[in-house]
């Protein structure tokens, strides 16, 4: 991460009015806590109002430079419950984000925007998915992003339980079930794993490259066209 881009994200993580560690600071974006507390002396040498210490932490004052951002009722009210569906069904690192991205909203959008969050009346509840889904969530979603060939012991609906290397292309959210679609390399084919059905997740020590006819695009494009001739 560029320093530039580091500066940036620690303003970000001091967003809201909360205290934060240095501690906390360096696990979150992956420096020493000697670079965090540079980073921020830095930053207040330049006139962040950024108050606190080290040792007992960093905390930064309402209102730095930012001008208020604009949302309506209804999308305030869209954005508070898709975040509280993520932090409900989605992995441990995607609740973690759907919590931090509310918080900042709150901390930037005028004292009307900021009462609208926290009496948005649409709720989930809690615990829907379990911590081993949550877990694979997170696993699979970071395999999708780096291109990395997965290996899975795989249970289906029948019990019978397969092994198989996997590209992962896409998640996809069901209501009740996460599915994976992926490109399978000992079907040669598109497949589609229940998360829940997942018995092992490992990575296959290698990537893999967008190839014509075996990207999320050409997931679709297949659906659509076996749509239309069904039709």
């Amino acid at each position: 991460m560029r320093r530039a881009d580091r500066l940036f994200q620690i303003v970000q993580h001091l967003r809201g009015g909360r205290l934060v560690t240095a501690q906390m600071l360096a696990a979150r974006l992956e420096v020493s806590e000697r670079t965090i507390y540079r980073d921020i002396a830095d930053l207040q040498s330049t006139g962040v109002p950024i108050d606190g210490e080290a040792g007992v932490g960093y905390i930064m004052r309402e209102g730095y430079d930012l001008p208020p951002l604009m949302f309506t009722r209804d999308e305030i009210v869209a954005l508070v419950a898709g975040a509280r569906m993520v932090q409900a069904f989605g992995g441990a690192t995607m609740a973690r984000a759907a919590a931090e991205a509310l918080v900042k909203i709150g901390a930037v959008v005028p004292p009307g925007g900021r009462d609208r969050i926290r009496q948005t009346a649409i709720n989930v509840p809690d615990m829907v998915v379990n911590d081993t889904v949550r877990d694979a969530l997170d696993r699979t979603e970071r395999a999708i992003d780096d291109r990395l060939v997965l290996t899975l012991d795989y249970r289906d609906a029948e019990d019978r339980l397969t092994r198989r290397d996997i590209r992962p292309l896409g998640l996809t959210f069901w209501g009740k079930v996460w599915t994976l679609i992926a490109w399978c390399e000992m079907r040669d084919d598109f497949r589609e794993f229940r998360i829940d059905r997942i018995v092992k997740m490992s990575p296959a020590e290698r990537v893999f490259k967008p190839e014509r006819g075996r990207t999320l695009t050409d997931y679709y494009r297949l659906l659509e066209l076996r749509g239309e001739q069904a039709a």
